[in-house]
């Protein structure tokens, strides 16, 4: 196929529309239940208070703000795509705002910014006639007149689009981290599946095995180590060289496994839960370290190269009933450091790409009685 007719192919899959519409359009949709901006992404943004004041400066000063991104279901109703965080801070403003249990939030008391310190205190609904740090009613027309365009994929469109401008509109300058931006994919495409790779994060064993410091735990990374688990343990040999990019590999297979009815969840948590326990057991917090064969002792923080070749490696003979004597576990992972294809393979600069072909067959060869 040519390129001209892949690109008419793929144009004729997504269906869209646009125009613009008021915040006060918006705010009706979202009182009316109408427009669906996913609360539970709410954990995965954190704009400030005073990205927050700073919005609502643009607003009432006229400043253009970018369309919001939604996908129509077939039920009508409107996926915010992209735009999440400008919506959810108006709604919060006005004290529209819910969380997920559809309790509201507390409403947005905004902070002074650099052309409008005044805002200083300042909220939308009086607590007494007169409260002169109520936003006055002329302002809050302004604020419910102002334009936000609306760019909308249609239901009529392939399922998979909303999922693929999800993804292209959520990373590169965003501040979520790939995880992150996964999660909230995955709420999109099968909340209940969200909430049951969430649960792997919480087993005592793996928390102790991987001893993730603060940072990479509130971007999510102890999930996407999980989900790495889950794809790659048991990928076949023969998929190894076609992974190609793995942000990209790891998401494509998230949205498959998430779609696929007969994805044997049960036994996946099991090997997750044998696995970390077998390790934590032998290693305890040194199972992902760097060995120092001078100095004869573990040391430093977490390394993926060790966990792509350690917990896959034992996952993969604990599944096929042919996992070494457990006693020997810590002595092949510390033979690793002499190991001149794990060396050549786990230096800093090398990609996953080029590195995931090696070392997740040495691991399974490594750990195999």
């Amino acid at each position: 196929m040519s390129l001209v007719d892949q690109i008419n192919s793929k144009r004729r899959e997504i269906k869209t529309d646009g125009y613009p519409m008021s915040i006060g359009e918006w705010t009706s949709m979202y009182e009316k239940k109408e427009l669906d901006i996913h609360p539970e992404f709410q954990r995965f943004y954190r704009w400030t208070e005073a990205q927050k004041a700073s919005l609502i400066e643009s607003i009432l000063l006229g400043i253009p703000l970018p369309p919001i991104f939604v996908s129509q279901r077939q039920d009508g109703v409107w996926d915010v795509v992209d735009g999440l965080q400008r919506l959810s801070t108006i709604f919060q403003f006005m004290g529209l705002l819910e969380d997920e249990g559809g309790n509201k939030v507390k409403p947005l008391v905004l902070e002074g910014t650099k052309y409008l310190p005044a805002l200083q205190g300042t909220y939308w609904h009086p607590k007494t006639d007169g409260d002169p740090k109520a936003l006055p009613k002329d302002l809050q027309l302004i604020i419910k007149r102002a334009k936000i365009g609306a760019s909308i994929v249609l239901k009529e469109s392939d399922e998979s689009a909303k999922y693929d401008l999800f993804q292209r509109l959520n990373t590169g300058g965003s501040e979520l981290s790939p995880q992150e931006v996964r999660n909230c994919l995955l709420v999109m495409v099968n909340k209940s599946f969200y909430e049951w790779l969430k649960d792997f994060r919480r087993e005592d064993d793996f928390i102790a095995a991987t001893a993730l410091a603060d940072r990479p735990l509130e971007e999510a990374y102890d999930t996407e180590l999980a989900l790495r688990f889950i794809v790659l343990s048991l990928l076949p040999e023969s998929e190894f060289r076609s992974i190609g990019d793995v942000g990209t590999f790891l998401t494509d297979r998230m949205t498959h496994i998430a779609s696929d009815k007969k994805f044997r969840k049960t036994s996946t948590k099991s090997l997750f839960k044998k696995t970390f326990a077998t390790l934590n057991s032998a290693m305890g917090d040194d199972a992902f370290k760097r060995y120092n064969l001078k100095k004869n002792k573990h040391e430093g923080g977490f390394l993926l190269s060790l966990f792509e070749v350690v917990a896959l490696g034992v996952a993969f003979n604990i599944h096929n009933k042919s996992l070494c004597d457990e006693t020997d576990i810590p002595a092949r992972a510390r033979s690793l450091w002499s190991n001149s294809g794990f060396t050549r393979w786990a230096t800093s600069g090398m990609t996953a790409t080029r590195r995931l072909p090696h070392l997740i067959p040495l691991g399974r060869q490594l750990f195999q009685r």
